[in-house]
């Protein structure tokens, strides 16, 4: 049995941008995962809304990505895959990062997880790094995320060069999906599948079928 730790944000836990409640297990990403992968494969989600990468939120609380990775981890292994999508509640105007570190701060956690050792026999799982889809049209985050739209578009490159430089695998979600224009950050359920399916893909690439 391979198991698989998805760490991420709304978008992992399964934001239904129309109603703002959370999509039904099997119609969220990881749920889709968890069904294309069959049997033979364990998948755990990890998604929590306003999920950043390293930053402590002073207006939300309890955000910090980096803060709760390591005790995440040692909750769940031993892991063979630990797959990250986090970077685009750094978006917020609050934080004020550039997409340049955004990426590095990413960068951070894929680190932590490549020298945890909670892998099968103490070895270090292996990472899967996704860039998010760019943020569309804003509606009643636009304030929140008041220039989100140009630095967003910037993230693959930088999450390209973090992944080469620390030797994980990377999937740009951009190629796969896109964030619906009902609110400009989030994904609706066919792109819930999309994802869920692109990432099979590349688990099976990366454990074998």
């Amino acid at each position: 049995m391979k198991t698989i730790l998805c760490y991420g944000d709304s978008n992992t836990w399964g934001y239904d941008p129309a109603t703002r409640e959370r999509f039904p297990r099997d119609v969220r990403w990881p749920g889709v995962l968890r069904r294309t992968l069959g049997d033979g494969y364990w998948v755990i989600e990890e998604g929590l809304n306003g999920r950043t990468t390293v930053w402590d939120d002073p207006i939300e609380g309890y955000k910090n990505g980096h803060t709760y990775l390591i005790p995440c981890l040692e909750t769940h292994k031993p892991l063979d895959l630990v797959v990250i999508m986090l970077g685009t509640n750094d978006l917020k105007a609050r934080f004020s990062v550039s997409a340049y570190d955004i990426a590095e701060s990413v960068g951070v956690l894929v680190r932590d997880v490549q020298q945890s050792g909670v892998g099968p026999q103490g070895r270090a799982p292996q990472v899967l790094l996704i860039a998010p889809p760019p943020v569309a049209r804003l509606s009643e985050f636009a304030e929140m995320f008041a220039g989100a739209e140009d630095k967003s578009r910037r993230l693959a490159p930088h999450f390209r060069r973090v992944a080469e430089a620390h030797g994980c695998a990377l999937l740009d979600a951009a190629e796969v999906v896109v964030c619906s224009d009902l609110d400009g950050i989030h994904l609706e359920a066919d792109q819930h599948a999309k994802l869920g399916q692109a990432v099979a893909a590349r688990v099976r690439e990366l454990l074998g079928s």
